[in-house]
């Protein structure tokens, strides 16, 4: 027994003397005494991981479209590349709505909306031009960004400039090159498929009544497509000439939902 529990015991006995009192069990004693100081300290819960994040480690490469620049200079632009099926123009100047909203600016908006979307996703997002002031780049240059990031996809972002008539939207994906693009024209249909079921449930924006079929359109005459490495895709997020679709894509309101819509289809491909 320890001095403590000695003196406690001596003094309860004392005290039941006087009173005629018993003394209470010596375990109940025991129970009630002070932790000694020297006890160590209860440990602390270590702190939790923070959670996963759905495009944790993913790489997206996205594609504005055409650039601001393009118009003044048309020499760089018009300079001929190769993409495999013949040769085009370094890049093009693009499309426009009937009130002069360009669809470079379109796809900057877009694409500038969709970038932080992603990243809060935890994906790491490269873009083909850092802003809409400049000139191109090539679509040859476009692809090599792409293939050197080794993009997970690789979304290309454009607005159509076809008939008034026409409306609606659709995905291009490529169409197979044999001994060049073998390894990534599934995983390009995959992410076609995807980005095209998440646009139309996230925008309501029908699927184009002028081209393709069930909002997907195979080709093999662009550059972008034809020279990438990694699973990619076109969309033509809405048709420029169309009243209808030009004042939906004339709405920041709109883009962001667009935005949205597209980061929902690229996690679905890559999650």
């Amino acid at each position: 027994m320890s001095a403590y529990r000695a003196a406690v015991l001596a003094l309860v006995t004392l005290a039941a003397g006087c009173g005629n009192i018993a003394p209470p069990p010596l375990e109940r004693a025991a129970v009630d005494l002070p932790r000694p100081l020297d006890s160590p300290p209860a440990e602390r819960p270590l702190d939790s991981p923070p959670a996963a994040r759905p495009l944790d480690g993913k790489v997206v490469v996205i594609d504005p479209g055409h650039n601001g620049g393009n118009a003044a200079h048309p020499r760089e632009i018009n300079r001929q590349v190769d993409i495999i099926t013949g040769r085009k123009a370094c890049n093009t100047v693009g499309t426009a709505t009937d009130a002069g909203y360009p669809e470079h600016a379109f796809t900057w908006d877009v694409a500038s909306r969709l970038k932080p979307i992603l990243e809060g996703m935890g994906a790491t997002v490269v873009l083909t031009r850092p802003n809409d002031k400049g000139v191109g780049p090539c679509v040859d240059v476009r692809a090599a960004i792409g293939n050197k990031a080794k993009a997970d996809a690789v979304l290309s972002i454009h607005g159509d400039g076809a008939r008034p008539s026409g409306h609606g939207f659709h995905v291009i994906i490529p169409g197979l090159l044999p001994g060049h693009n073998d390894d990534v024209v599934g995983p390009s249909r995959r992410l076609g498929r995807a980005v095209r079921d998440a646009y139309r449930a996230g925008t309501g924006i029908p699927y184009a009544n002028y081209t393709g079929t069930n909002g997907l359109n195979r080709r093999t005459d662009l550059g972008g497509l034809n020279l990438s490495k990694r699973p990619a895709v076109f969309i033509e997020a809405g048709n420029m000439r169309n009243r209808g679709d030009a004042a939906k894509m004339s709405r920041p309101a709109f883009r962001e939902r667009m935005a949205r819509a597209l980061a929902d289809g690229l996690r679905r491909f890559l999650d």
